[in-house]
């Protein structure tokens, strides 16, 4: 075995969202030469399945906190939201609930409920 190929192994310990894989990951892109097509197209759906779940965490929290939309318009994507969450496909992006988080993200009573996040249960990735 040559020393390109030299191999270390890791052990890494802790809780739960503790950033265990996050590291694993880091080192891929720094010592790995990055993540194949493939896996990118992998990681894309994780992320907006991520997306969604935390989107209706904060609008599960702004419920639970009493925290109001700013806006009409805010409040009804709100509602699109819950709906539309049913009916995706995992690890999908369709445009119309992506305009809806973007205009979700707009609003700022949204905003407040991701500052108030250690009230409930939201993941640290989200914020």
């Amino acid at each position: 075995m040559g020393s390109a190929e030299k191999s270390i192994k890791v052990l890494l310990l802790g809780g739960g969202e503790a950033g265990k894989s996050t590291i694993m990951k880091q080192m891929k892109i720094l010592y790995r030469g990055g993540f194949s097509k493939e896996e990118q197209l992998e990681y894309r759906a994780v992320i907006y399945g991520n997306m969604l779940q935390s989107a209706l965490a904060i609008t599960s929290g702004m419920e639970h906190l009493q925290i109001k939309f700013d806006s009409p318009t805010a409040t009804e994507d709100g509602k699109k939201l819950q709906k539309l969450a049913d009916t995706v496909e995992e690890g999908t992006m369709p445009a119309e609930l992506e305009e809806i988080l973007r205009s979700l993200w707009r609003d700022s009573g949204f905003h407040t409920a991701i500052d108030r996040s250690a009230e409930y249960q939201l993941n640290d990735s989200a914020a």
